[in-house]
């Protein structure tokens, strides 16, 4: 973490390394003043607590007339040797608005070397990166450059980009940068593969780019691209190579002040974060094996997130000037160091704390060895200790228990207003639980239930609720929810007016709990033959066509009703759902119920049934869990009832009527069967596919 022009901090196996910038005293008669980078070796000594030096070393700069600043710090893997070393960037601004940037290894004997220097006509500023090499990365202008110790020139990578977000190395691919970039067709994809919502909604495109091979890596094998105008930073856990297939494992923090996993470009969990603008990630695996992402923010605070069975924040800090990860205890296992901010010491070690949020807990400032109490106190102070703790957990767990019971009558009366409510919107009367059923018992001694009640009771219950659904079932297309009810059969004849309404669960109260939707009628006879009905839309037979310039056609005779309707549907647009990452609905059916009196004249009553919830993932939606899955069979399509008319719920009807006396009306069968390479349903053969241009249409 950057501290100043003038120092920086670095952990190299398990040592703090703190360079620091200063400037020599000019002597009389020498010609230039001199810079000088000096570097302490420091290490946590266990049995005092504190950090000592080890060792110190320093590098010597001229520095006349010029402006000498500490840009930044890493260790990385020298390609010569192939072992890792801290190196510093280091850059020299002269007058006439050139600058010098020198890269410079440190050695375990604390010698400096100079890898390479280079100059530019602009100052490096945006995503400054060092990696293996060693080499600088950097971007300017929207464009890449690197330089690295083997060619000591600067180069530009062919692409454009408006952010970095990580560099590093990948196996079989080398060095990886991942960036940003304004979402673009390649010349060779065609148009119709994305659509203009998606275009619109990404605006932005996720990248990488291997350096060594100058080829360009796909982006959604990281993450899917609607992430990639909120990403601002991604730290790589693993990558391999599976069965030919690259499988990558990272963590994306994103300026909606999120923590997300990924796992081969699937979202696998998110944790809400602290603080605002987060601005870097790093890993740290603790001794019980524990992987914690330490995450940094401008601000200036640092929270860790845990990863178990979820992502969650375990800890955070504020006012802190640098945390490492590094085994500073030597335990074999990674710890965190955090330095904080200390206006009354200027030392940088002064006020730090070592921990692994489990048995690793260092704090500077005390005294382990001196500050502890006599036995006999620490006795008596333990055992207060454990009687003020007995006496706290038995408050607290008769708390849980009157809370317990104070949630299972909450439950048991809305579970009777539930019931309550369907009776009355059913028109029945609604009959209270007995005393026994309440577990209370009577202060009377007279008749419990007396012979009135009881009779009244039992022709009550021989009332059996009439069931009208028989399954519930939803599928995604295209850019639609598709939910569908299948009425049973006794009940569809004598129901109309039906439709579907979809509300959200009283635990989203953050958005609308009523989602807007349109509902269609389809019923299939014993063949499966389909004829879909819409309460704005009705198209006739063939045969029954004919030309009406008086406007006397009578449709009802025609066509059928919606009391014949044995499959309800509703069909809501996707997107606004997907904003959640799970969201359940509640699915009502709302129709009128036909009943026949004396006087052989039909009476209808309004009735709501609760048919069930369905629940909707953005994960199960990429994994294909609701998609619609249809197969060739010899020359015709088939496909599962439920596939079948989500198809067609989902697909946009036309009706027209061709009138022409002078000439004959072409087959249409043939010509959908043949230059619209239509496919018939095996199911119901009225209805084809035509998979063209990569889109599926129904007809």
């Amino acid at each position: 973490m950057l501290l100043g022009e003038q120092e920086q901090i670095l952990s190299y196996n398990g040592e703090v390394l703190l360079f620091q910038l200063s400037n020599t005293k000019h002597v009389e008669g020498a010609a230039d003043k001199t810079t000088n980078l000096c570097v302490r070796r420091m290490a946590f000594n266990r049995d005092t607590k504190l950090f000592v030096q080890k060792s110190s070393g320093e590098f010597s700069m001229r520095a006349s007339h010029l402006k000498i600043e500490i840009i930044c710090c890493s260790c990385t893997t020298d390609s010569r040797t192939g072992i890792i070393l801290p190196c510093i960037l280091i850059k020299k601004k002269k007058r006439n608005n050139v600058t010098k940037y020198l890269l410079l290894l440190l050695h375990s004997s604390n010698q400096f070397e100079q890898s390479f220097h280079f100059k530019l006509n602009y100052e490096l500023k945006e995503d400054i990166k060092l990696f293996t090499g060693p080499s600088v990365l950097w971007r300017h202008a929207n464009k890449l450059f690197y330089i690295s110790s083997d060619t000591c020139t600067v180069l530009s990578a062919p692409v454009q980009l408006s952010s970095v977000v990580w560099t590093g190395e990948m196996e079989d691919k080398g060095t990886v940068v991942l960036g940003i970039r304004t979402a673009c067709l390649p010349d060779n994809e065609d148009q119709d593969e994305f659509s203009t919502s998606d275009r619109a909604i990404w605006g932005s495109e996720f990248f990488g780019y291997a350096i060594e091979t100058q080829k360009m890596l796909t982006g959604i094998c990281f993450m899917p691209h609607a992430y990639s105008r909120v990403v601002s930073s991604v730290y790589v856990c693993k990558n391999e190579i599976l069965k030919k297939q690259l499988r990558i494992s990272l963590v994306a923090i994103t300026h909606k002040n999120q923590l997300i996993w990924f796992q081969d470009g699937l979202p696998k969990g998110v944790c809400e974060l602290p603080y605002e603008k987060p601005c870097s990630v790093k890993p740290a695996v603790t001794s019980s094996n524990d992987v914690l992402f330490v995450v940094s923010f401008a601000s200036g605070n640092v929270c860790v997130v845990q990863r178990r069975d979820s992502l969650q924040v375990a800890s955070k800090w504020q006012k802190v000037k640098s945390v490492l990860v590094d085994d500073f205890i030597g335990s074999g296992s990674e710890q965190l160091l955090l330095f904080f901010k200390d206006d009354s010491n200027t030392d940088v070690l002064s006020t730090f704390k070592i921990t692994d949020l489990g048995e690793v807990d260092y704090v500077s400032g005390i005294n382990y060895k001196h500050d502890a109490p006599a036995t006999e106190g620490l006795q008596e102070n333990g055992l207060l200790t454990v009687q003020a703790l007995e006496t706290r957990l038995q408050a607290g767990y008769t708390s849980v228990r009157e809370l317990q019971q104070h949630l299972r009558l909450k439950k048991k009366v809305i579970f009777e207003s539930c019931r309550a409510l369907i009776d009355l919107v059913e028109e029945r009367t609604h009959v209270l639980p007995t005393a026994e059923e309440e577990g209370l018992v009577s202060l009377w001694h007279g008749v419990e239930n007396p012979p009135h009640s009881l009779s009244k009771e039992t022709s009550l219950a021989s009332k059996v609720p009439e069931h009208f659904t028989e399954k519930l079932w939803q599928r995604v297309v295209g850019d639609s929810l598709i939910v569908g009810v299948k009425l049973t059969e006794s009940s569809y004849l004598s129901l109309s007016d039906v439709s579907l309404s979809l509300l959200v669960d009283q635990n989203f109260s953050s958005i609308s709990p009523i989602i807007k939707c349109q509902n269609k009628f389809i019923k299939l006879n014993k063949a499966f033959s389909a004829l879909a009905v819409s309460s704005c839309q009705i198209e006739p037979p063939p045969k029954k066509m004919k030309l009406d310039l008086h406007g006397k056609y009578d449709m009802k005779k025609e066509f059928p009703q919606l009391n014949e309707a044995k499959s309800v549907i509703a069909v809501t647009s996707l997107s606004p759902l997907l904003a959640f990452h799970r969201v359940c609905c509640i699915v009502l059916l709302h129709a009128k119920k036909q009943k026949c009196r004396t006087d052989s004249l039909q009476e209808s009553k309004k009735i709501t049934v609760l048919c069930g919830k369905i629940s909707l993932s953005l994960e199960d939606v990429s994994n294909g869990k609701y998609s619609v899955k249809m197969l060739k069979d010899n020359n015709y399509c088939t496909g599962s009832l439920e596939d079948i008319l989500a198809v067609l719920a989902g697909s946009v009807r036309f009706s027209f009527q061709i009138v022409s006396s002078d000439c004959t009306l072409t087959p249409v069968n043939s010509w959908l069967l043949g230059e619209m390479e239509g496919t018939p349903f095996k199911e119901c053969h009225d209805n084809i596919f035509c998979h063209k241009a990569g889109i599926v249409y129904e007809i």
